[in-house]
């Protein structure tokens, strides 16, 4: 008799050799193309210059008590609303060079809705790179 019969069936049970070629394989395919990866995949990060003219930043604050300036100049105090004059600072900005950003700096004790209505103000005049700063 035979010492390398197992049954009837002929079933020899679980190989594990070629689920170790196969996973080794895999292990060497994902080393190799991890540079490759990296290479391929180039995100431009926020804040890096791109080459060219530097991008300008308008800065509007706005203080506890509702004060919005632009640039450090105040535009619009806290009971005013309507923000007509930063809507045409902005409108005139976005005429010249409707590229640049707006970088929007709240303080941590203005009210939501002050914050709101500059927004509003921004999206008015179509400032297309809001950044909140």
């Amino acid at each position: 008799m035979s010492a390398t019969h197992h049954g009837d069936s002929g079933d020899f049970g679980f190989q594990i050799a070629p689920m170790v070629d196969v996973i080794f394989v895999l292990l060497i395919f994902f080393m190799a193309c991890a540079g490759i990866r990296e290479k391929m995949l180039t995100v431009p990060v926020p804040g890096t210059a791109s080459p060219g003219e530097p991008p300008i930043s308008i800065f509007v604050d706005i203080d506890p008590a509702g004060n919005v300036s632009v640039n450090g100049t105040v535009l619009s105090a806290g009971s005013e609303i309507e923000l007509t004059k930063l809507r045409e600072f902005l409108a005139r900005a976005m005429r010249n060079s409707p590229e640049d950003s707006v970088v929007l700096r709240p303080s941590a004790e203005t009210r939501h809705e002050r914050v709101v209505a500059v927004v509003s103000a921004c999206h008015a005049v179509r400032v297309r790179k809001l950044i909140f700063g």
